[in-house]
């Protein structure tokens, strides 16, 4: 996306990685999606404001599941972390 900020960089070896400019809260975001999920994409398309966040997820986590259980499981993953937030646009999919 031209406006949007790469939350993860794709390493053969690691899977998804963080880029550099991750402020605090945006790296234990990326860590959580990222321990629990598994994704093969993660990017945060809000631009850093750090209490709303636009997620595009794709992991294979997801895989027969229709979308409002794919965005459920994402909110569970994040848990309490969520409800921190002031609003989240997410965009899911399976390889």
């Amino acid at each position: 996306m031209a406006f949007g900020r790469l939350y993860s960089t794709e390493s053969s070896m690691k899977g998804v990685q963080p880029p550099d400019f991750l402020e605090e809260g945006e790296l234990k975001v990326f860590n959580i999606l990222k321990n629990s999920l598994h994704p093969t994409k993660l990017e945060d398309v809000s631009g850093g404001c750090g209490s709303m966040y636009a997620l595009d997820v794709v992991s294979a986590e997801f895989a027969g599941l229709p979308i409002v259980k794919q965005h459920r499981l994402v909110t569970k993953v994040l848990g309490e972390e969520i409800k921190k937030w002031h609003g989240v646009q997410m965009k899911t999919k399976a390889p």
